[in-house]
């Protein structure tokens, strides 16, 4: 028996850290909202109801508790975005996903007061499309849907391009999601994709999977 409640133990604090993490997590998504990156500890100990010494325990500072924040509500998007579909199943569904981006208003408002105040510096989205995202683009490449040449760095073009018209629709707000769809669509011919096909793709009707 005394064997069995050793074993409990951790497990119940495994729980205890994991419960403090998410919850600090999404305080931290709602502070990115509010006040943006530039909050202080002080913020995020207010808002979040944790000590600065709790929030040092989980995290070595405000930087990585933010990363994770993105990182969660980046891939909790993402699965929204692709609706069951495998970003590796056509171009179509990749740039869809993308286009989604232009809206998230409209879908999720958390996420676009975030982006609106993080996209200052845009390394997150940069480093999404030509780091993880890097494997479907190259999948695409290979069975010919983009141009397969140079590929790193045409896809590192597209990454900036992209992250440029997400500034100009959720910061500066000069373009409309419309309009960015429209730009979307030259941008893919850094792929070599042709202008009838481009065209074609950033005028398809986006499917709307529901949200919570």
């Amino acid at each position: 028996m005394a064997t069995k409640k050793k074993a409990a133990q951790p497990s119940r604090q495994a729980a205890y850290t994991a419960r403090n993490k998410a919850s600090l997590v999404l305080a931290a998504q709602k502070i990115l909202a509010e006040i943006g990156p530039a909050a202080t500890i002080e913020e995020i100990s207010s808002i979040a109801q944790f000590s600065p010494t709790t929030i040092y325990k989980y995290f070595p500072n405000k930087e990585a508790l933010f990363t994770e924040a993105m990182s969660q509500i980046w891939s909790e998007w993402v699965l929204w975005s692709y609706n069951g579909k495998h970003p590796t199943e056509s171009l179509e569904v990749v740039i869809d996903s993308a286009r989604k981006l232009f809206w998230i208003k409209q879908t999720h408002p958390l996420f676009a007061k975030i982006l609106h105040n993080t996209l200052s510096n845009p390394e997150f989205i940069i480093n999404a499309v030509s780091g993880p995202g890097r494997d479907v683009f190259k999948e695409l490449a290979r069975r010919g849907e983009i141009a397969k040449t140079d590929f790193d760095n045409r896809l590192h073009l597209y990454a900036y391009t992209l992250a440029g018209l997400l500034t100009a629709v959720h910061v500066t707000e000069s373009m409309s999601p419309a309009e960015a769809d429209h730009a979307l669509g030259y941008a893919l011919r850094i792929f070599e994709v042709s202008e009838a096909r481009a065209k074609k793709i950033v005028s398809r009707k986006l499917e709307f999977a529901p949200t919570k």
